[in-house]
């Protein structure tokens, strides 16, 4: 690729002009995570690979998800545009270049604590359920913390990106330069949501990608009776064997432990020993994987 000069940085991401195809740029993601609007940042190793793959998989299934609605009596059908032409690597991809709008579009299904709604309607409690999803609106600009805005107000400002003038949201966030169609752009990653697992206030995941650190497993540990099991890069064991040995300079709690494996497959294969215990049809099927690298292994040795 021949990369030009870089059009924008954000908390997450650079933008880079590509001198060979007019019209599109790369979008780099970076290794940052960040909370509060940029008022904490930190380095977080891998995260950058982690969001670009997110991103990518949303994107093309988003092009190749085909949305039906029915109008005047007949059904039709289309796709969902969205500024993404390839994957370019472990941590950046190929897009249309788009004028983006200025716009931070929020569907809200349950009230978090970590959000602004509550911060905004202190009269709500916690996990309240919107019945339709909450949709707001809400001004980039990071002087003044993102004001929220009002379809009104978004009216009025009366827009005009790239030639083409909008007069009301919805799913609109950049124009196409080239083709002056609305795509849906920038990303859809990690850094995008709030997920409360099985409905679950307490196994929240906010703008996580992973957390390596002895503490938190021990606090994992602490809250459930289930068996606790973590799978850790090998790149990332060191950092998670040296928050251990701090754990145990700092007094941990006595009883509480975890297992650490470093593949997913021992990882699944400890799980099924577990599960084995009180399931015949598990255990039988680990004794049989047993038994057959047992013959292969006897095997090998004839051959040898």
């Amino acid at each position: 690729l021949n990369i030009g000069k870089k059009l924008y940085e954000g908390k997450t991401k650079e933008v880079y002009e590509l001198l060979d195809s007019p019209g599109k740029v790369l979008l780099q993601s970076k290794d940052q995570i960040t909370a509060g609007n940029a008022a904490r940042k930190n380095h977080l190793e891998g995260k950058a690979a982690i969001s670009n793959k997110i991103t990518s998989c949303i994107f093309q299934l988003l092009q190749e998800a085909v949305t039906s609605y029915k109008s005047n009596h007949k059904y039709l059908s289309f796709c969902i545009k969205t500024a993404f032409t390839r994957k370019c690597g472990e941590t950046a991809f190929i897009a249309p270049q788009c004028e983006m709008i200025p716009i931070e579009w929020v569907c809200r299904r349950i009230a978090t604590a970590t959000g602004s709604f509550l911060k905004r309607n202190p009269g709500v409690k916690e996990g309240y359920k919107f019945y339709p999803p909450k949709v707001e609106l809400f001004f980039k600009d990071d002087a003044n913390n993102d004001p929220q805005w009002s379809e009104e107000q978004l009216i009025a400002a009366k827009f005009c990106f790239a030639g083409l003038v909008i007069g009301q949201t919805e799913i609109e966030f950049g124009v196409d330069v080239t083709t002056k169609e609305i795509v849906l752009a920038d990303v859809i990653d990690n850094d995008s949501w709030r997920l409360w697992p099985s409905g679950d206030r307490s196994q929240q995941k906010d703008k996580q990608v992973d957390n390596v650190s002895g503490f938190l497993s021990l606090l994992r540990s602490s809250n459930t009776a289930f068996p606790l099991i973590i799978t850790l890069p090998l790149r990332l064991y060191f950092h998670y064997l040296l928050s251990s040995i701090f754990c145990l300079f700092l007094s941990e709690p006595i009883g509480l432990g975890c297992s650490t494996i470093l593949s997913p497959e021992g990882s699944a294969q400890f799980a099924a020993q577990i599960f084995g215990l009180n399931n015949h049809l598990v255990w039988s099927k680990l004794r049989a994987s047993i038994l057959n690298t047992w013959i292969s292994l006897k095997q090998a040795d004839k051959k040898i």
